[in-house]
């Protein structure tokens, strides 16, 4: 076969192309989570920004607020609550060491034998212990890398901020790079949205808010160290299955053991009545439009996106497995093809 001139410069073209986009992802790799984080913010936020640009008129002004806003949202706590906090977790981390289990368990156990309290108490402290220096450790290197945080916290202001701005540049934009019909690229985009939707509102957003509420229960019952388990709340409650009753119930239970019988069963109740309950209500606020995705799907995806990319992996993680799924559909139901095939 013979390779014509033009065929010559395709090759060549196309390795050009190649070239660049390798050097491309090497230069935005470490930043892409920021990107990503300032791309879903912008996605979650839209509707207020929609709302504040009927009042003021003008895109860049409109941007502008809701950018300050956000960062302003996101750095001010952090600016007064991470000392607080890393104060909590060396306290905890303390308690745990002098924690007193086995008399606890003797009281809730009170047949059991010597050998199963003494094992019993060794496995819960040692695992308490390795959760509180875990803490330590990785609120030790948040600080250190404090500087990084701050770059990357500003570059997720400015996507954010151009990503509200340009929105429908951007979304024409990346609408004419696809290669699927405009038929069935409304299609996707619907179930995309739908699914984007469950996970971030609710999942994520209904998660945060059921973790304030344990936070409001703790400090209402003057619960110690009540804002590193209100975090701890949140990071459970966002978790399909598990929820916040990891943190509430030992806390509860705690409370009643060491003589506060009676503020630990209002406590218990006022999670299990309130914050336990309140997710199906805003389910229905926050969530427009249902998909069909199991929780044991958005299970796997949170905790393998979790070891991946982190926190944020909570929301990417489901949402790489779900949009997955969706393409495994349709080539189950023979339509994956006719996405690709141009309308006459």
């Amino acid at each position: 076969m013979e390779i014509t001139d033009k065929d010559a410069k395709k090759f060549v073209f196309l390795i050009l192309i190649a070239t660049i986009a390798v050097l491309v992802f090497i230069i935005v790799k470490p930043i892409i989570l920021a990107v990503i984080a300032g791309l879903i913010l912008a996605y979650v936020c839209f509707p207020i920004y929609k709302l504040i640009l009927r009042v003021v008129r003008y895109p860049n002004l409109a941007a502008a607020i809701m950018t300050i806003f956000v960062l302003s949202l996101i750095f001010i706590p952090l600016w007064y609550l991470i000392p607080v906090l890393v104060d909590q977790v060396f306290k905890f981390f303390q308690f745990t060491q002098t924690l007193d289990l086995a008399s606890f368990l003797k009281m809730a156990f009170p047949n059991a034998s010597e050998q199963f309290i003494s094992q019993t108490s060794l496995t819960f402290t040692s695992t308490l212990s390795s959760l509180g220096s875990t803490i330590v450790s990785k609120l030790v290197a948040f600080v250190v890398d404090l500087p990084t945080f701050a770059l990357k916290l500003l570059l997720v202001g400015f996507v954010f901020f151009y990503t509200l701005r340009d929105f429908e540049a951007l979304s024409d934009f990346v609408s004419g790079l696809s290669p699927l019909n405009k038929t069935q690229e409304q299609t996707l985009v619907k179930q995309f949205k739908g699914i984007t939707e469950s996970i971030v509102y609710g999942q994520v957003l209904i998660g945060i808010i059921q973790g304030i509420l344990v936070g409001i229960g703790l400090l209402v019952f003057g619960v110690k160290n009540a804002l590193l388990f209100t975090i701890l709340a949140m990071i459970f409650s966002v978790i399909p299955i598990i929820g916040p009753g990891i943190v509430y119930v030992p806390l509860a239970l705690y409370m009643i053991a060491s003589g506060q019988t009676t503020s630990g069963f209002i406590f218990l109740l006022y999670n299990l009545l309130i914050v336990s309950t309140i997710d199906n209500f805003l389910r229905m606020i926050f969530v427009s439009r249902r998909t069909d995705l199991s929780q044991a799907i958005i299970l796997i995806g949170m905790i393998g996106g979790l070891f991946v990319f982190g926190l944020l992996g909570l929301i990417l993680g489901p949402l790489i497995i779900a949009y997955f799924i969706v393409f495994l559909r349709a080539y189950r139901e023979k339509t994956l093809s006719s996405m690709f095939a141009h309308e006459s």
